[in-house]
């Protein structure tokens, strides 16, 4: 067929229907694929019928099975190239795990909600553009998260129509999706809180993320990189909870700044608490201290703070 001249999207239309029956255990319709439609077929495809179709198949129960559909049919190499390019990348020869594999590994352990599942099947999208090889043999993907999220922002949400509160979501996973596994138990609380604050309302999300891109076959080791995303979650909910019940700073805090500085009674008083405050609430000081240690800690500071 000339891929000029004017095409339809039926045959795309068809093959994606077929796609999403694979995703139905025991659905008599999934039998043999259909023609695999051209490219000028499937760009022919409205991107809200593409969308509908992949937002239904990305949080079905055997989202994996309709991934392998998407790619026989065509439909990844046109509608998500950056995730056709993870197919057979890594496949052994530069001592790396096969990313495609582990891309729809850890969209099938992913919770079955839109945004993460959309996360995990875009979160390693930069590593082809990222690969160096060291003389060693050994492989690094410096940057991947960075420029991933940006492919997605710069390509794929607009191809896709992914914006809104749901391309803020994504986006935020794809850039984030290692913040979490670089956690170990010598992080502090202020750390802890630290964290969580730069992480915001996505934090369910990035963690439930972070687990499903656990594929190692290792027992042991996925045994501990569980813990440890547990263990960071209890931390944080418990450091919450503790900043929710304690005050920030302790009382009679002005009165020890005031005699400690020679500082009068004042509006001043009032800025260098708001200052402690907010560094608190930053995660880059401990709350809930005594005075003594907030006096101490304005000393270790003074020229920064002018005192």
């Amino acid at each position: 067929m000339d891929e000029g001249s004017h095409v339809g999207p039926e045959r795309a239309v068809e093959a994606l229907r077929w796609a999403a029956a694979q995703v139905t255990a025991g659905d008599p319709a999934r039998g043999a694929a259909p023609p695999k439609p051209t490219p000028a077929e499937h760009r022919a495809l409205p991107a809200a019928l593409a969308r509908e179709h992949l937002d239904s198949l990305l949080v079905s129960g055997h989202a994996e099975t309709g991934l392998d559909a998407l790619q026989a049919t065509g439909m990844l190499d046109v509608w998500l190239p950056e995730v056709a390019s993870l197919v057979g990348f890594g496949d052994g020869e530069w001592r790396h795990k096969d990313v495609w594999k582990h891309t729809k590994q850890v969209v099938r352990q992913a919770v079955p909600r839109l945004a993460v599942r959309w996360g995990a099947l875009l979160h390693d999208v930069g590593k082809p553009k990222t690969r160096r090889i060291e003389p060693t043999g050994e492989v690094h993907f410096f940057g991947h998260a960075e420029v991933g999220a940006a492919m997605f922002r710069k390509r794929i949400a607009t191809r896709l129509g992914l914006d809104g509160p749901l391309g803020e979501r994504v986006h935020y996973l794809i850039l984030h999706h290692l913040r979490a596994s670089q956690y170990d138990e010598t992080w502090t609380d202020s750390a802890v809180r630290r964290f969580a604050r730069e992480m915001g309302d996505g934090l369910t999300d990035l963690l439930d993320l972070s687990r499903a891109d656990i594929t190692t076959k290792r027992p042991h080791r996925r045994k501990q990189g569980l813990r440890l995303i547990s263990e960071l979650a209890e931390r944080i909910r418990s450091v919450q909870e503790l900043d929710a019940r304690i005050p920030a700073l302790p009382k009679g805090l002005g009165t020890a700044i005031a005699a400690a500085f020679g500082i009068p009674p004042s509006r001043r008083i009032g800025d260098i608490k708001r200052e402690l405050e907010a560094r608190c609430e930053a995660g880059t000081l401990d709350p809930g201290k005594d005075s003594e240690f907030y006096v101490e800690y304005l000393r270790r500071h003074a020229d920064e703070l002018d005192l």
